[in-house]
């Protein structure tokens, strides 16, 4: 049995080295056409939603002067 130079926390760690495989997995699948037209749908879906809630939300987070702001008679105080 041989020792190595640096200490190993755990020993499946230093028995796992002569098991390592040089055996390359398969090459992925490529995506077939419907999967491919199902990804860009659901990117420009979101792209969609996006820019529409920043079409609708941007006259809301418009500035208001202050002299156009209304006040009710409750809170004039009087």
């Amino acid at each position: 049995m041989f020792r190595r130079r640096e200490p190993v926390p755990f020993a499946f760690l230093a028995e796992a080295d002569p098991f390592r495989s040089n055996v390359t997995p398969p090459p992925r699948e490529r995506a077939s056409v419907g999967q491919m037209a199902g990804r860009w749908l659901m990117g420009l879906t979101i792209v969609a939603g996006l820019v529409g809630a920043l079409v609708i939300g941007t006259p809301s987070m418009a500035h208001q002067s202050p002299t156009a702001t209304q006040h009710s008679e409750a809170s004039d105080g009087r």
